[in-house]
């Protein structure tokens, strides 16, 4: 297309912008798409994770804390066992299954509650990296992607003083395929940059008060055992 005076006109259709992309250009665009779909995919698997285990835990914490109250660690063992997706029901069970096993000891020695405490905070420490899976994938994609855009933003500037030295006529239509190229690199980089840092911080913020629950449960857990150590010594 041609405007008055005979200088090509600058297009930023879809088609048109694509077509004028150099090699540089499409690698960057390349590099973004592949970073947009992995974003979606971890924020998508993360929510759902996230989700799943916040119900679950929901169910779970009830029924186990009866089964303490009853002073039936094996069904409180079996109910934690069932309920895999919850991150409380990790904790609970590593600990009751390290002071299970010294049960049958005629008492319980300070080492062995000691021992139940690390398998407590080994069990929390699994955890917490298991729920932070993809997270820092996350951040790379947040702080990594506006640079992407920013290269394919210098790479279009020079494309465009290139052309604007070879062009007879040194019109907007001599570097408008590579002004377009380069405001496409910029607004895609930020495009995915933002939702990057939102889903981070969002999920980042799950994981914390997924880790301050962990945290209380075993709190509690070996106020538990500590109760149960004292009837004990004291039976």
């Amino acid at each position: 297309m041609f405007a008055a005076g005979g200088q090509e006109k600058i297009s930023f259709g879809i088609y048109d912008i694509a077509a004028s992309l150099t090699i540089p250009g499409w690698l960057v665009i390349i590099t973004l798409m592949i970073m947009t779909v992995y974003l979606i995919a971890v924020g998508i698997e993360r929510w759902l994770t996230y989700n799943k285990a916040k119900a679950q835990s929901r169910q779970y914490a009830p029924k186990v804390a009866q089964a303490l109250k009853n002073s039936n660690i094996d069904e409180a063992i079996s109910i934690s066992d069932k309920h895999k997706d919850s991150h409380l029901a990790m904790v609970v069970s590593s600990g009751l299954k390290e002071f299970s096993a010294h049960q049958g000891n005629s008492e319980i020695t300070a080492d062995e509650m000691e021992a139940s405490k690390r398998a407590l905070d080994r069990a929390i420490a699994v955890k917490t990296a298991e729920l932070k899976r993809g997270l820092s994938g996350l951040a790379t994609v947040g702080s990594t992607a506006p640079f992407v855009g920013l290269f394919g933003t210098v790479v279009g500037i020079i494309g465009a003083f290139v052309a604007l030295a070879q062009a007879e006529n040194a019109g907007i239509g001599a570097v408008g395929a590579a002004i377009a190229e380069a405001l496409v690199a910029t607004a895609f980089g930020i495009a995915v940059a933002v939702p990057a840092v939102w889903l981070f911080n969002y999920f980042t913020n799950k994981v914390t008060s997924f880790g301050v629950e962990m945290e209380n449960s075993a709190s509690e857990l070996v106020d538990y055992f500590i109760r149960q150590r004292t009837k004990r010594l004291n039976g």
